[in-house]
């Protein structure tokens, strides 16, 4: 017979946004960091594919839209310490790009250096059928070990 031995993670990183299943996976992410000890590193990226050229353009804009991911990421930092995650324990993390999953796994994930990711199945835009492209591509270019939270079955569409 074989020993089973719970997975201990010491970094965990969550990636988040208004998406029910970012939601869900950052629950999870702070339950498995507060049970673990881990660090827990809480990420968001500003897509400036969202945004026009003139957009882009504008600094005050794209700070103000940086601000108010950070103010966001802040409040998630809140919510952990209050679920009893020790404060110098997480670390909130705003980056931009155009794709969010290429961002987290060649700029956020080396500097961080997680031996988790916690990712939402489905984003913010997605189609409720499969895994979300995002969560794909991380699951595939992580580097390290990768849970996906779906907050709804997958309908059998034929």
């Amino acid at each position: 017979m074989f020993e089973i031995k719970p997975k201990r993670f010491k970094k965990i990183l969550v990636g988040v946004d208004d998406a029910p299943d970012a939601r869900a996976a950052f629950s999870y992410a702070v339950d498995k960091a507060k049970r673990d000890g881990s660090e827990l590193g809480i990420v968001s990226i500003l897509e400036t594919d969202d945004v026009n050229v003139y957009q882009i353009l504008d600094k005050d804009y794209v700070h103000s839209s940086a601000d108010e991911l950070r103010k966001r990421i802040n409040e998630y930092v809140r919510a952990a310490v209050d679920y009893g995650v020790a404060p110098e324990k997480i670390t909130g993390i705003v980056d931009q790009g155009d794709r969010p999953a290429e961002r987290i796994c060649n700029h956020v994930i080396p500097a961080f250096q997680p031996d988790l990711l916690v990712v939402g199945s489905i984003g913010k835009r997605g189609n409720r059928k499969a895994v979300g492209s995002q969560a794909s591509y991380m699951t595939k270019h992580a580097g390290t070990s990768v849970f996906v939270i779906r907050t709804t079955a997958v309908q059998r569409y034929e």
